[in-house]
């Protein structure tokens, strides 16, 4: 691995990036975007095992934190959707600029599967496929998601928890909206998760693959790939997994569950 510092000045970046295994180089390089939040700590150690599982199959890949998460600079006041897609850009032409591979694939999960999807089409050169794992797709439901899992949370850490928590949450919309899991959304982040909704027409270009990974009830995810099926090449797989993005781990909770890390890596690598 090799860590650095990218994109502009006024937008640095911090990266890893990990060269490909000398005697299996591919033509073919990864960029991994992150999801938000709880869900990025929560899937550290997923991408950091992916990442060294394809680098040592030839591919040079490059993961990252965009402006105002993990390592680069930023609060996570200065987190909204519009910056974080142009993030993924600088992050694509870094690595396009350090492989020299011909073909780019990216891989993301959650609401990094998301930006991804948003920000192929201003992708420089152009991708070659993308691997969208569980995206978020529907923004209200995904916010109100994050505002009950955050109050499970606040119980689950205090031995006598406050059931003005519970009634807050069902009277206020408001309430616990400002913060999830320890990080904070800023009203604009907010605003910007509330107005996602699934892509309605053509969303990548001609010649760039588009698969989705999600689980066998996700039928929102399975409608809206065969809708795109009549628009380009997609391939929507149901995978099953013990990973639960917005907990900690725990017994039946795994960490790196070996079913999704593998077939992550064949949808990446074939």
């Amino acid at each position: 691995m090799t860590p650095l510092l990218f994109g502009p000045p006024s937008r640095r970046l911090f990266g890893l990036f990990h060269a490909a295994d000398s005697a299996r180089v591919s033509d073919t390089a990864v960029l991994l975007c992150p999801p938000m939040g709880h869900e990025a700590l929560r899937s550290h150690r997923f991408y950091r095992l992916l990442a060294l599982r394809l680098a040592r199959a030839g591919m040079p890949v490059l993961r990252f934190d965009p402006y105002g998460t993990g390592d680069s600079p930023g609060d996570d006041e200065d987190g909204e959707l519009d910056g974080w897609r142009r993030d993924i850009a600088s992050a694509h032409r870094e690595l396009a600029a350090r492989s020299g591979a011909s073909r780019i694939v990216w891989f993301g999960a959650r609401m990094g599967a998301t930006l991804a999807l948003q920000a192929a089409a201003m992708a420089e050169p152009r991708i070659a496929r993308l691997v969208l794992w569980e995206p978020v797709l529907d923004g209200p439901a995904y916010l109100e998601e994050l505002r009950e899992k955050h109050v499970s949370e606040l119980e689950l850490s205090h031995s006598l928890p406050d059931p003005g928590w519970r009634r807050s949450l069902r009277v206020d919309p408001g309430a616990f909206s400002d913060e999830a899991f320890g990080f904070a959304l800023s009203s604009v982040l907010r605003a910007q998760i509330a107005a996602l909704t699934p892509p309605s027409g053509r969303v990548l270009g001609d010649g760039v693959e588009l698969v989705t990974l999600a689980k066998p009830e996700d039928a929102r995810t399975r409608q809206w790939m065969t809708v795109q099926a009549s628009r380009g090449t997609v391939r929507h797989v149901p995978l099953a997994h013990p990973l639960i993005w917005t907990s900690n781990p725990s017994p039946g909770n795994e960490m790196v569950p070996a079913e999704a890390l593998q077939r992550v890596m064949a949808e990446i690598h074939e």
